[in-house]
């Protein structure tokens, strides 16, 4: 232990523990702008420098370790003044538009320069010049950028990408895509998490709430919307509502209000989703397809980006199920729009997702009877409903709450753990084990698959056969899975990966903590929660699911099943990794067909 003296107030810290972490234990918080633990530990912003005495010149409190009768100040005369100087320079090349950023009032560095004072800038502005395509799903402000390098660190050493990089030198250095690719050529998997890991607005998603409007004011249009599991679990922060109250039956009555015509749960969806992939599975395993390499979940987007671009050779194993919110697009266009009576062009068919490469998912799947409607009309991330919420002035503490519509509004609690890491594995295995078996097994006989851990293992006995299970989240965590089973050291029969760490309900259209601590342990035990209090929590008994099958697709894989819920992941195309482009210097890009 380590005795330390910080402002006056002495503290007993663990050898190896920061001056920041030291500070904190002491009660007193010092401003930071580019620090993650563990992650970009660089002290960049220097605005975390602090006065040691004994030493001649400021030290960064981030990653400097306290030695046994240090004495710290940090808020010195000058500590404070070195603060102040460097915050001032770096709004110097930030553009200070607050009012039109989409992070106002949840901004590091606005935060730190109202603490420090300053009302006026001493020093000239200086602004890169700023270029970015309009139509990515991901956006980026070079004007907002302080060059803290938390995008780059966390794409590298969590995601294994190394997407964003360096470029420029000396004071144009700047942050920008490696190798002078552009955003849409690059093999960006769209986790987002470069996006709530920046402290500040040089990074969001593309915003499509104008398009949402359009929508509900257009009269030929009748607008549904669908609400993922994990936006359950986290719309409320952003408003202030403590989780008791942010249910997703109050939210909506809060799309209603806004005028959606009909509201829906992804959770339905979700649900058909764990009928096809489970089938899917049982017939794949029993073919022998699955004797070298597993089938892998294909309900994240970002996961699917990741594996055509490292791992091409490995799109084969990828379920041929839609996601949730495709198959959810299909039925809405078909199903639902001939109970209604209408034809599948009058449905704008509205997402409210967790996840960034969701926007990107819905321009690859088509609906099948027309070849040219989308199944998702427009996606939209948590974020940006909470900015719609907003924009039409809802008090969202004084709205009773709501039940969803029929008959595409029940999920059982199997559909909603989907925005857990494990959810998918987890409602799969209950479906797959009723199938073989005739019976249901306990809920929670396949908890072994829950956990915070990056990789899991499991292995279940299904009517005397065993099935291999593994589970990762977070690419740098699919990166060492997949390597593990190209070289044969791992051998599984069914893995389920999401791009973000803990799964959706960590997904990068999330709301962004001011401390920008992660959040989804929090979320997905309150899926978990849900589950559990559920009545229903298989997904083959929910009677609209019931209804769907015995009315409309027959049975799981039947031919009409396959046509409206299931998909060729070769129809489009994905850019190679730079590992891979550099095999093939005549291609870039995966030929996989034509681009729909």
């Amino acid at each position: 232990m380590v005795n330390v003296t910080i402002n006056g107030i002495a503290v007993r810290v663990p050898e190896g523990t920061t001056i920041m972490e030291a500070a904190a234990k002491a009660g007193v918080t010092i401003p930071s702008l580019c620090y993650l633990k563990e992650i970009n530990e660089i002290g960049a912003c220097r605005v975390c420098c602090v006065e040691v005495e004994g030493e001649n010149r400021l030290v960064s409190s981030c990653n400097n370790l306290v030695y046994e009768g240090m004495v710290v100040h940090t808020n010195s005369p000058r500590a404070r003044q070195a603060r102040r100087i460097n915050v001032e320079l770096l709004l110097s090349q930030h553009d200070g538009h607050c009012a039109t950023c989409v992070r106002s009032g949840n901004c590091k560095l606005q935060h730190v320069a109202n603490q420090l004072g300053i009302l006026r800038n001493p020093y000239a502005t200086d602004l890169p010049a700023s270029q970015w395509t309009t139509t990515f799903p991901l956006y980026r402000d070079a004007q907002k950028c302080i060059k803290c390098m938390r995008c780059v660190q966390y794409c590298d050493k969590i995601q294994t990408l190394g997407v964003w990089g360096m470029a420029g030198s000396g004071g144009r250095t700047t942050i920008d895509i490696t190798y002078n690719r552009r955003i849409k050529d690059s093999d960006c998997a769209l986790c987002g998490q470069c996006i709530t890991h920046c402290p500040v607005g040089a990074l969001r998603e593309r915003d499509d709430t104008i398009e949402v409007l359009d929508a509900l004011a257009d009269p030929d249009k009748i607008t549904v919307v669908q609400i993922a599991p994990a936006v359950r679990a986290a719309w409320g922060e952003s408003h202030g509502l403590p989780r008791e109250m942010a249910t997703v039956r109050r939210l909506a009555a809060v799309l209603r209000s806004i005028g959606f015509d009909y509201i829906f749960d992804t959770a339905f969806s979700a649900d058909v989703t764990i009928m096809e992939e489970s089938a899917e599975f049982l017939q794949r395993f029993a073919a022998g397809e699955l004797t070298e390499y597993p089938m892998f979940t294909s309900c994240c987007p970002g996961w699917v980006r990741f594996i055509k671009s490292q791992y091409p050779q490995l799109t084969k194993q990828l379920s041929t199920s839609k996601s949730p919110q495709q198959m959810f697009g299909a039925l809405t266009k078909s199903y639902f729009a001939e109970k209604l009576g209408v034809p599948p062009e009058k449905i704008c068919c509205v997402s409210i997702m967790p996840c960034v490469a969701k926007k990107a998912e819905k321009n690859g799947h088509t609906y099948v009877n027309t070849g040219s409607l989308q199944d998702v009309d427009i996606v939209i991330t948590t974020r940006e409903m909470d900015r719609l919420i907003r924009s039409e002035n809802i008090n969202v503490f004084s709205l009773p709450e709501a039940e969803f519509d029929s008959p595409l509004g029940i999920g059982s609690g199997a559909g909603v753990i989907f925005g857990a890491t494990g959810g998918v594995m987890e409602a799969a295995l209950r479906t797959a084990y009723h199938t073989v078996t005739g019976t249901n097994a306990a809920p929670d006989a396949f908890r072994a698959v829950r956990g915070t851990e990056g990789w899991r293992e499991a292995e279940f006995d299904l009517n005397g056969t065993t099935i291999r299970c593994a589970i990762a989240s977070g690419l740098g965590n699919a990166r060492k899975l997949v390597e593990a089973v190209l070289a044969g050291q791992k051998q599984y029969d069914f893995v389920e990966i999401m791009a973000c760490p803990g799964g959706c309900v960590g997904g990068g259209g999330q709301p962004i903590p001011f401390e920008q601590n992660e959040q989804a342990d929090v979320r997905g035990d309150l899926l978990y929660k849900l589950d559990r209090l559920s009545p229903l929590r298989y997904p083959h008994e929910n009677p609209e699911i019931r209804v769907l099958y015995d009315t409309y697709l027959g049975k799981p894989m039947s031919e009409k099943a396959e046509q409206l819920l299931h998909t060729d992941h070769f129809s489009w195309e994905m850019p190679l990794s730079l590992h891979l482009q550099a095999q093939d210097t005549e291609d870039t890009t995966i030929q996989f067909g034509h681009s729909k």
